[in-house]
């Protein structure tokens, strides 16, 4: 049998603050409810988290608009990486989502490794534009440039 019940704090593959979900009885009774990410659905605490939930779009968007400058500040660089070569111009090594965060972390912007979303590593010479994740919602695009070290 469903039971149904608000939720508390934002569920994966469930829902959001707020949300009005129907889950299996054991899944409420032995996950969400002990772990205070839902409760059963009543006029008090309808109310509860209808007070709750305007606070949490208020820090969301607070969120957001810090995610939006910094990622304007992330496309206005232009990151140039020196690497040393072989032949035909192939990179000894690579160029990995470690070495395009500490290049931005040099530049005053902290972001994480994590946040560096790079499908594979770069062994080539050339100029690329590299997806950084900042939050959910927003995602920087960073142009960066492999160029051959000089020795």
């Amino acid at each position: 049998m469903a039971k149904e019940l608000i939720l508390l704090e934002d569920v994966k593959d469930l829902g959001q603050v707020g949300d009005i979900v129907k889950v299996a009885d054991g899944y409420a009774r032995n996950y969400l409810i002990p772990r205070k990410f839902a409760v059963a659905v009543n006029k008090g605490t309808l109310r509860q988290v209808e007070a709750r939930k305007l606070k949490l779009q208020q820090e969301r968007a607070e969120r957001l608009a810090v995610a939006q400058a910094l990622a304007a500040k992330i496309e206005a660089l232009d990151i140039t990486l020196p690497m040393a070569v072989g032949e035909n111009d192939k990179l000894f090594g690579s160029v990995s989502s470690q070495i395009i965060a500490d290049a931005v972390n040099a530049q005053g912007i902290e972001i994480a490794k994590a946040d560096v979303e790079l499908e594979d590593t770069i062994r080539e010479l050339g100029e690329y534009t590299i997806a950084i994740k900042l939050s959910s919602e927003v995602k920087a695009n960073l142009k960066i440039k492999v160029t051959k070290k000089e020795d």
